[in-house]
C-alpha cells in the first residue's frame, strides 16, 4: 500500500514554490551584487597587502576563499535567516491559508507524518540553500578575483588545503545554528494560519534576541538567548580553530530545535483544523 504523503510529493511542491525560488534567486544574486558594489567603489582597501589592522570588507578582493567568507559574514545574521524562517514558518500556514489543509489530513494523512515530511522538506531547504550559497560564492569569488589562499585578518595565511576543510566546517556550523530559526518558525506556524506571522514571528525573536545579547547586565545569560552563537562558524577561520564556541553553538542550537518541534507536535496534534 502506498504510504500517505511520500517525501517526495512535498519536495516538489516546495521547490515549485514560488517564495522558494525567489529565496533561492536572491541567495545567489547576493555574491554577483557584492562583485559589482566593489567594482563601483574602486578597488580601494582590496588590492593592499594584509595587515593586522584589515577588516573583513577590507580583505574581500584578495580571492575567492576571502571573498566567499565575507558573502557568508554578510548573509549569515540576515537574510539566511529570513530563508530559513520562511522555508520552515510558510509550510503550514500556506496549507491552512489555501483551505487544504483539512483535505490533506482527510486523506488520511497521519498528522505526525505530515509534520515531519513539511520539517524535514524545511530543513534540507535551508541546508541547500546554505551550501549553494557557499559555493556560488567560491566560484564567482574566484571568477572575479582569483583563487589566491584565505588571508585572515591577523594576517595568517591558509593555504586551500588546509582552508577547505575549515569552509566545510563553517557551513555545517551556520546551518545548525539556522535549525533554532527552523524551528521557531514552524513551531509558530503550527499556531497561526498566517504564513507571514510565522516566519515574520521567528525572525523577530531572532532580532529581539540578538539586541538583548548587547545588554552587559544579563551576564551569562545572554549565551543562552536563541542564535547566541551565530557566529561561532568563524572561529572555523582562526589559527587555532574556537571549538569551544562551535560546540556551544551546536549544543543550544539542537536543543532549541528540539524543544520547538517538540512544542510544535504537541500543538497541532491537539489543534482544531477547519481550514
Amino acid at each position: 500500500m502506498t504510504r500517505p504523503l511520500p517525501w517526495r510529493v512535498e519536495l516538489r511542491r516546495q521547490v515549485r514554490r514560488r517564495r522558494t525560488v525567489w529565496s533561492f534567486g536572491l541567495l545567489l544574486a547576493l555574491p554577483l551584487l557584492l562583485v559589482a558594489a566593489f567594482a563601483v567603489g574602486g578597488s580601494g582597501d582590496g588590492d593592499r597587502p594584509a595587515a593586522s589592522g584589515a577588516r573583513l570588507v577590507d580583505l574581500a578582493q584578495q580571492g575567492s576563499a576571502d571573498f566567499t567568507v565575507f558573502t557568508m559574514f554578510a548573509a549569515a545574521d540576515f537574510l539566511l535567516v529570513v530563508v530559513a524562517a520562511l522555508f520552515a514558518g510558510d509550510t503550514l500556514p500556506s496549507e491552512a491559508s489555501w483551505s487544504s489543509l483539512r483535505y490533506l489530513l482527510a486523506a488520511p494523512v497521519p498528522r505526525l507524518r505530515l509534520l515531519t515530511a513539511k520539517l524535514v522538506v524545511a530543513v534540507g531547504s535551508t541546508v541547500v540553500a546554505v551550501v549553494a550559497l557557499v559555493a556560488w560564492s567560491l566560484l564567482v569569488g574566484g571568477i572575479a578575483y582569483g583563487w589566491g589562499p584565505y588571508v585572515a585578518v591577523g594576517g595568517a595565511t591558509l593555504e586551500w588545503a588546509d582552508f577547505v576543510p575549515r569552509l566545510g566546517l563553517a557551513t555545517a556550523a551556520i546551518a545548525v545554528a539556522l535549525l533554532q530559526v527552523v524551528g521557531l518558525a514552524f513551531a509558530i506556524g503550527t499556531r497561526t494560519d498566517s504564513p507571514l506571522a510565522a516566519a515574520g514571528g521567528a525572525v523577530l525573536i531572532t532580532i529581539v534576541s540578538s539586541i538583548l545579547q548587547t545588554v552587559d547586565a544579563l551576564g551569562d545569560w545572554r549565551h543562552a538567548l536563541p542564535m547566541a552563537y551565530s557566529r561561532s562558524w568563524y572561529q572555523s577561520f582562526t589559527v587555532d580553530i574556537g571549538w569551544t564556541d562551535l560546540h556551544r553553538g551546536v549544543l543550544w542550537a539542537v536543543l532549541y530545535f528540539l524543544v520547538c518541534i517538540v512544542a510544535a507536535h504537541l500543538s497541532f496534534r491537539r489543534k482544531d483544523v477547519l481550514s
